[in-house]
C-alpha cells in the first residue's frame, strides 16, 4: 500500500455528498473509496467499522471517525492543514469527536442524506441483506 485510502459509506447520500465536495476542494494523496467496493480485509478493517465511521487507513495505522478528517486535512497541506493539526489535540480533539458524532447520527437529515443513511448498511435497500 503506497498511498492511504479513506473509506467513506458509499450507499449514505450524506456522505457522497461530502465526499463530492472533497474531491472538489480538498486536495489529497489519498484514494478515496466507498468502502463497499474496498477489500477491507487487506486494509486490516471491518464493514463494520467501515458503516460506522469514515476511516483514513495507512500502511500501519487506521485512524477513524474524526481523527480520519483531521488526516485527511493534514494530508491536503495549504490552508486545510493547520485546521487539520488542531483537531489532532484536546480540547480541540473532544470538541471535532462530539461534532462528528452529531453528524453521524444525523446524516440522514443533512444535505444529501436520504431515510436510508439512517438504516444500518444490512438494513438498506437494495443490500441484499434486508431481514424485514
Amino acid at each position: 500500500m503506497g498511498r492511504p485510502v479513506l473509506l467513506y459509506d458509499g450507499d449514505c447520500g450524506f456522505c457522497t455528498t461530502s465526499v463530492g465536495f472533497l474531491e472538489r476542494h480538498i486536495p489529497t494523496t489519498a484514494e478515496v473509496t466507498p468502502y463497499q467496493f474496498a477489500d477491507l480485509k487487506a486494509l486490516g478493517t471491518t464493514a463494520a467499522r467501515a458503516d460506522r465511521e469514515v476511516l483514513w487507513v495507512e500502511e500501519d495505522r487506521i485512524f477513524g471517525g474524526a481523527q480520519a478528517i483531521a488526516r485527511l486535512l493534514i494530508d491536503a497541506r495549504g490552508p486545510w492543514r493547520p485546521l487539520g493539526l488542531l483537531i489532532r489535540v484536546p480540547p480541540f480533539r473532544w470538541l471535532a469527536a462530539g461534532v462528528y458524532h452529531l453528524v453521524t447520527v444525523n446524516r440522514h437529515r443533512l444535505p444529501g442524506g436520504t431515510p436510508a443513511c439512517a438504516l444500518p448498511a444490512a438494513d438498506r435497500p437494495g443490500s441484499g441483506k434486508a431481514t424485514g
